[in-house]
């Protein structure tokens, strides 16, 4: 019964959160609104316009909402060396998470320069 109300209470303040950030995501695809023509160019719009959504506005508050979960547990935990442990997990998780996260545009940074492109991808 306790874990089913705490899924509850997950799913619906996740649903809280991500319902309106889904809703900002309608400027993705940067044509093909019925007056102009997409083009090769507007197919890397739109794949960094991807990348910035997932980045910016679901990865991040994903691992704030983790942080946040995981020193909650460590703070309740009066003495309790399980729950400790939960909290440290989630916390480095969320943290190297972030890291990851962080690290992939150094990552796509160096491939796109590997490749060959000289501009800044970022910015396409």
């Amino acid at each position: 019964m306790k874990k089913t109300y705490l899924s509850i209470v997950i799913f619906c303040l996740l649903a809280i959160i991500f319902i309106p950030i889904s809703a900002n995501a309608d400027g993705i695809v940067p044509c093909g609104n019925g007056t102009t023509q997409c083009t090769i160019s507007d197919f890397f719009t739109m794949l960094v316009n991807i990348y910035n959504f997932i980045v910016l506005q679901i990865a991040t508050p994903l691992a704030v909402i983790a942080i946040v979960i995981g020193a909650i547990l460590m703070m309740i935990s009066a003495g309790n060396p399980d729950l400790m442990g939960k909290g440290k997990k989630i916390l480095y998780a969320a943290i190297i998470g972030l890291v990851l996260v962080f690290c992939s545009w150094l990552i796509i940074n160096f491939i796109m320069t590997t490749l060959g492109y000289t501009g800044n991808w970022s910015s396409i």
